[in-house]
């Protein structure tokens, strides 16, 4: 069954999850029962795994066999050089997990696709090109008009992510967040571990380069840097949370601080990004954006704004809606296992949340 495989690239998939999670070669030998030497040869494509000791790898790695297994896709929108034993530091790790998250997730939807039972959206793309931070809030003003969204805020990224075309998933690995598209299949990965407002803005960012495009294939990717293009996508994430027209229509009003506060609780914002919208529509200057942005709005200050401060998004909901009745589905009708459909979910829910198979009526 494994003479076929690339060993080489087994190796080094197993040698970039390991590191990614912080071991050494000695701690993965012990933990599945291997001689360092043995799981060094392994690591350099020289020795072949059974089927039992793959199963163990991928146990200890926290990574799906599959994973193990097969080459990643090409197109990574936070590319990054392979992670190395002289490149190991807590940013680099996290960044690969947000990736080996990102390639699982990709091969989730997929499974569900090829099963009949998850429906793909078209893949939803700006129709001109992005070479500025000004063409890329275009694109952002252009995908609410696409939407209907106006200029109110966005109940939902998760929601709107899904009508462009790009499945998200939410999960507690640290970091901000991922996204790729292959083939005609667009997934992104967005982490709990920051504030409300940074988890939206991620999401934004991820939706951004679907929109937008890949790094490889537009022209903002071809002709500027990639910190240029990170700050496009950055001014289309702020356009598209928090419209610089919607502030700029209130341009009567005294820019107070009180009022941006109010904005980014409304909009369910970061301050930052807030006082950054507030700026663009000229309703404060530069000197004001940077002194009001050395001290954020307190609970308190949020409460007095609006009666509420900026609530989570992306939090409790770890998978779309409609890939959630997708996974549903794949277990009611016997296509998946109870234990492959806890699995998919994510989190979302756990074993006791299923119905005993006996209470199913399961279609022939």
């Amino acid at each position: 069954m494994t003479d076929g495989w690339d060993w080489p690239l087994v190796g080094e998939q197993v040698r970039q999850a390991r590191l990614s999670l912080g071991m050494s070669q000695q701690d993965l030998a012990t933990t599945v029962g291997l001689d360092r030497t043995m799981l060094a040869k392994v690591e350099a494509g020289s020795r072949r795994l059974d089927g039992l000791e793959l199963a163990r790898l991928s146990r200890a790695l926290r990574v799906s066999m599959e994973y193990l297994i097969q080459p990643r896709p090409p197109v990574l929108s936070r590319r990054a050089a392979p992670l190395t034993e002289e490149t190991d530091t807590e940013a680099a790790r996290s960044s690969e997990r947000l990736e080996i998250a990102l390639v699982e997730w990709l091969r989730n939807v997929q499974q569900l696709v090829d099963l009949g039972v998850l429906q793909t959206r078209p893949l939803l793309r700006y129709p001109h090109a992005v070479t500025s931070e000004a063409d890329a809030r275009e694109a952002a003003r252009w995908l609410r008009q696409q939407f209907g969204l106006g200029d109110e805020p966005i109940d939902s990224l998760m929601d709107v992510g899904e009508r462009a075309g790009q499945w998200i998933l939410v999960t507690d690995l640290p970091g901000d967040g991922a996204s790729l598209v292959d083939s005609d299949l667009a997934v992104g990965v967005v982490s709990t571990t920051g504030d409300p407002g940074r988890r939206r803005a991620t999401a934004a960012h991820e939706l951004g380069h679907l929109i937008i495009g890949d790094e490889y294939s537009t022209d903002l990717g071809v002709s500027a840097s990639r910190a240029d293009r990170e700050a496009a996508i950055d001014a289309f994430a702020a356009e598209l949370l928090l419209p610089a027209q919607s502030i700029a229509a209130a341009a009567g009003e005294p820019a107070s601080r009180d009022r941006i506060v109010a904005y980014a609780a409304r909009y369910r914002t970061s301050w930052l990004l807030a006082l950054r919208q507030a700026e663009q529509a000229g309703a404060i200057d530069a000197a004001t954006r940077k002194a009001w942005s050395q001290a954020r709005p307190t609970h308190a200050e949020f409460m007095e704004a609006l009666g509420w401060v900026p609530q989570p998004d992306l939090e409790s909901v770890r998978v779309p809606p409609s890939y959630a009745h997708a996974v549903m589905e794949a277990w009611r009708t016997n296509r998946i296992t109870r234990t492959r459909a806890i699995e998919l979910m994510h989190g979302q829910i756990a074993d006791a949340d299923l119905p005993e198979d006996d209470d199913l009526e399961i279609a022939p």
